[in-house]
Parts: structure tokens; C-alpha cells; sequence
């Protein structure tokens, strides 16, 4: 008598993540994540109920095992380390080896489709989470002292947010990890002193 193969969520979650990485949630087809996973519609049904929640689930992974950095940016000692964390931490994540360039929530926050509304609404406020994060923290550093007293922290954190978007468009679109570098180092210099 054969065994009923368990499906490893773990492992499906992530072969999933760089389905869509590669080719965007709406060119991801439910036929290619179930080869890719090697199991059948009934079962990708019964593990994840629908490919939005799959998604779902590949947002956290990827956030949990590759923008990680995020988080621990925002525990640095000056706002200035705070930004160096975060660029240079996108460098890395964004030309990591073995792994498609970009960022899979870039690559995934602009479809064509209108059937993927609601994900892209789901990106967009988890964009504004990470935004007023780095706003309060900015805000944080200038009443301490850590910001010179014009400085804008909304202003601050919009412009991480647009370099690390930037950086994530030039990683797929062919940068080297050396020119994100040097992108992170230019925004250095424009940091306030």
C-alpha cells in the first residue's frame, strides 16, 4: 500500500516565494505553483484554502527571513545608523545569490491585473506600517538631539523608503550589488549631519 504524500509547508511556502519573485503574483499561475510544489489542486487547496493566502504566507517568510534587517535597523543608536542598516541591508537582500534580484514585494506591488486588488492593498498598507515606523523613530532622533532641528522625519523616512524601492527596480533591472553599494553611499552623503 503506497503513502499519502505530506505536503511540507515550509517547503511549498518557499518554492512558492520564488515563483512569484521571479514572475509576479499575477503571472503566477495556480497549474505552475501546484507542479512546482508537486501536488494537486485539492491538496494546495486544503493547505492554504486560496493563492491569496498562499501569498500571504510567502509575505511573511520573505519578510521574516530576508528583510529581517528592517526591524533590527530600527534598534540602532543614531538615525544616521538607522538608515545605514537599512540601505546596505537592501543591497544585500536584493543581490543575494541563488536568489532572483529586486524584491519580491516590489516586484509584486505593481501588477496589471485588478484581480489582485486586495493584495496590492495589503502591500500598500504594510508599506505605510514600515513608513510611520521609521517616522516615529526619525522623530524619536530629533527630539533627542539625534536630527538637527530641521529636519523632517516624514521626509527622512519617505526618502529611505524611496531608495529602497529604487534599489530594488535597479537589482532587477541588472545593477550589480557594487552599484547598490555605491547608491547607498551617495544617499549617505545627502544624510543630515
Amino acid at each position: 500500500m503506497s503513502r499519502t504524500r505530506v505536503l511540507d509547508i515550509d517547503k511549498a511556502v518557499h518554492t512558492a516565494m520564488n515563483l512569484f519573485w521571479r514572475k509576479g503574483y499575477d503571472q503566477t499561475s495556480l497549474a505552475e505553483l501546484t507542479a512546482e510544489m508537486g501536488v494537486t489542486p485539492p491538496s494546495f487547496y486544503f493547505a492554504f484554502a486560496s493563492k491569496d493566502n498562499l501569498f500571504r504566507k510567502v509575505v511573511d517568510y520573505y519578510a521574516s527571513n530576508y528583510l529581517a534587517f528592517m526591524n533590527e535597523a530600527l534598534l540602532k543608536p543614531t538615525a544616521r545608523k538607522v538608515a545605514e542598516t537599512i540601505l546596505f541591508g537592501c543591497v544585500e537582500a536584493y543581490t543575494r545569490s541563488g536568489m532572483p534580484p529586486g524584491c519580491l514585494i516590489v516586484n509584486n506591488s505593481m501588477p496589471c491585473a485588478d484581480d489582485a486588488l486586495e493584495i496590492r492593498r495589503e502591500l500598500s498598507q504594510a508599506r505605510d506600517v514600515r513608513f510611520k515606523q521609521l517616522r516615529k523613530r526619525f522623530r524619536d532622533a530629533k527630539a533627542a538631539g539625534d536630527l538637527p532641528i530641521d529636519s523632517d522625519p516624514a521626509e527622512l523616512a519617505r526618502y529611505l523608503m524611496s531608495l529602497r524601492w529604487g534599489m530594488a527596480i535597479e537589482a532587477q533591472s541588472g545593477a550589480t550589488r557594487r552599484d547598490l553599494e555605491k547608491i547607498a553611499e551617495r544617499a549617505l552623503q545627502a544624510w543630515p549631519a
